[in-house]
């Protein structure tokens, strides 16, 4: 079985910040985030650090919705 490979990326000013991350690792990049947010010496904001957590979210809702087993809809007959 593969693994999925879940990417965010922020360009901001001359700086590019880009996190590939499997969802078993999904905490370990939001700590990244607040750890970027806090640091003075980049730009990355706690703004920045909000957006790519919402991402990572929708990211992890939108997976969900492609496991589920399609049990809606129209059944077509053949």
């Amino acid at each position: 079985m593969s693994r999925r490979v879940n990417v965010v990326a922020l360009v901001k000013n001359n700086e590019r910040y880009l996190f590939l991350f499997d969802d078993e690792s999904k905490e370990s990049v939001l700590q990244t985030l607040a750890r970027y947010a806090e640091n003075d010496e980049l730009s990355f904001s706690w703004y920045d650090a909000a957006v790519l957590t919402q991402k990572i979210q929708q990211l992890e809702t939108e997976h969900v919705r492609e496991s589920e087993p399609w049990t809606s809809g129209p059944r077509v007959s053949r």
